[in-house]
């Protein structure tokens, strides 16, 4: 939240008759009392992660739908993880992960994760350029924005940017990509709003600590507009070396790191960074080579190869960070985000690898403020469009969570900052954002559904189904011609049922279940 918002409010606030340690809080109005109180909130306000996987991560090796896994199987039969090397999560038994990823699932359980089904957008491009332009700026896939969707956060947080800063509010970076170059993401109105540092250790003697540039204007010519960005980098980057040379000298890192993880050692800097006592807002690291069109996996072991090493190097890196952040004392003010610029098709090739699809999976996490830990369900893998998984989750409702749930930001804002209203996706409130339950333990398709509808599950053990009931929305059981096709699968008629909204209840294996239907004409 700005410092003058956060002075407007308790200003409003301050108009009641409210006591304060014995005293009127009226009486104080915009007294050192609030500017403290604002400085305060200032200084502590949250800290934003994005960490891209660049390449298109394959989203359904990483997040696995447990009660899918005969159709998961025969879609990529030569690269799909064995369901017994999946690892478990916390209360679902249909969603696994990747068994790599120990460190996320560790996380997931302590509640710190939330995990966001098929995200993408409408029209999706599968092309990694357009793709990735698409995510950076927030833009449609009909349009072209040249501003980054962090850009214009920054722009509304802090305007005026860079002629008025640093400043005494805001003396240092708005945002740091650990980086040769920033991302489109974080350009603003006139130029990137983040430096790109790559060792804070080093950065202030690269630099200098003094501005020394070439005083003659430049031509507006391409040319000419080129050298006076990169002049005006040159000058924000010696205005902070300051900063981030100081804060590197007193932040420190707790925790061991794991070595050869290119992603941990940007995670490092970032922590020993904040905990230095920068003010930053956002940081941004990368790790690529996830364009895995071929050899995903080994021959042999499906759980080991370059996909899964990749995988590895994300959750280590971020469980590393996190138990950092915590013994630092710092958790509670950083979440972050994953995020790639397309999913994998749900059909691998006979190369063993996987090719350029729509949605897929992102993880959420933070210190503290994660309610709900699955946004939507898994993704129906015998309703695809194309051999791509169907988008559930528009990016931007996640980016609209991101700044309004946690950031602070206004309903108003964040609109502004994406173009439109998109409603936040409720990785920091107890809803879910999907037309079923997210820990549905077994299938049903089609739903809608016209007249036949499939159930299956290989949760239903070897005896199959002991009990099936159709309940409508009045509490009725409704009777439904019921044909066992197997113990895993079974077929109902709804061909006689009235068009609205029905639950199917089960029991099987020990354990009663239950999915919602919708009938429809």
């Amino acid at each position: 939240m700005k410092r003058r918002d956060f002075i407007q409010y308790a200003t409003a606030g301050v108009m009641t008759p409210v006591a304060l340690g014995g005293y009127s809080a009226q009486a104080y109005g915009q007294s050192s009392l609030l500017n403290s109180l604002a400085a305060v909130a200032d200084v502590n306000d949250r800290v934003l992660v994005l960490i891209q996987l660049n390449g298109g991560n394959d989203g359904l090796n990483m997040v696995i739908p447990l009660d899918q896994m005969s159709v998961y199987n025969t879609l990529r039969a030569n690269i799909a993880i064995q369901e017994s090397k999946v690892l478990r999560l916390t209360n679902t038994v249909v969603t696994g992960i990747h068994p790599a990823m120990t460190g996320v699932r560790d996380l997931f359980n302590e509640g710190k994760v939330s995990i966001v089904h098929s995200v993408s957008y409408p029209a999706a491009s599968q092309s990694h350029f357009r793709a990735s332009d698409i995510w950076f700026t927030g833009a449609s896939s009909n349009q072209t924005l040249t501003t980054g969707w962090i850009g214009r956060y920054l722009d509304e947080e802090f305007p005026g940017y860079p002629a008025k800063y640093p400043s005494t509010d805001m003396p240092d970076p708005l945002a740091i990509q650990i980086n040769y170059i920033t991302s489109t993401a974080l350009l603003g109105p006139e130029q990137s709003m983040a430096i790109a540092i790559q060792n804070p250790d080093t950065f202030a003697t690269l630099v200098g600590d003094k501005v020394s540039l070439d005083p003659s204007p430049t031509d507006n010519t391409p040319a000419g507009r080129s050298i006076a960005y990169i002049r005006q980098q040159q000058v924000s980057s010696v205005q902070y070396a300051g900063q981030i040379k100081t804060a590197a000298g007193k932040g420190k890192n707790l925790v061991t790191y794991p070595t050869g993880n290119s992603l941990a050692d940007q995670l490092k800097i970032v922590a020993r960074l904040i905990h230095g006592g920068l003010r930053t807002k956002v940081y941004y690291v990368s790790i690529g080579g996830f364009d895995t069109h071929a050899t995903q996996t080994d021959a042999t072991d499906t759980s080991i190869g370059a996909h899964a090493t990749l995988l590895k190097q994300v959750s280590d890196g971020i469980k590393a960070f996190m138990d950092d952040l915590r013994v630092l004392g710092i958790d509670k003010r950083v979440a972050g985000m994953t995020f790639s610029e397309f999913g994998r098709r749900a059909g691998s090739n006979s190369s063993r690898g996987t090719d350029h699809g729509q949605a897929a999976p992102l993880f959420v996490f933070a210190g503290e403020g994660i309610k709900t830990q699955f946004v939507g369900k898994n993704p129906n893998l015998s309703d695809l469009d194309n051999n791509t998984i169907k988008m559930q989750t528009d990016f931007r409702s996640v980016y609209s969570a991101l700044l309004t749930d946690w950031l602070g930001e206004t309903t108003n804002t964040s609109t502004s900052v994406l173009l439109k209203p998109y409603d936040p996706a409720p990785m920091f409130r107890q809803s879910v954002m999907a037309t079923e339950d997210p820990f549905v333990t077994f299938r049903m398709f089609p739903n809608p559904a016209v007249s036949d509808v499939m159930i299956e599950s290989e949760l239903f053990g070897p005896g199959g189904l002991q009990s099936l009931r159709v309940v409508d929305m009045a509490g009725r059981q409704v009777s439904v011609p019921v044909e066992r096709l197997n113990n895993d699968s079974y077929r109902l008629s709804v061909r006689e049922l009235p068009i609205g909204n029905y639950v199917v209840a089960v029991e099987a294996n020990k354990r009663k279940l239950t999915n919602r239907l919708m009938v429809s004409r």
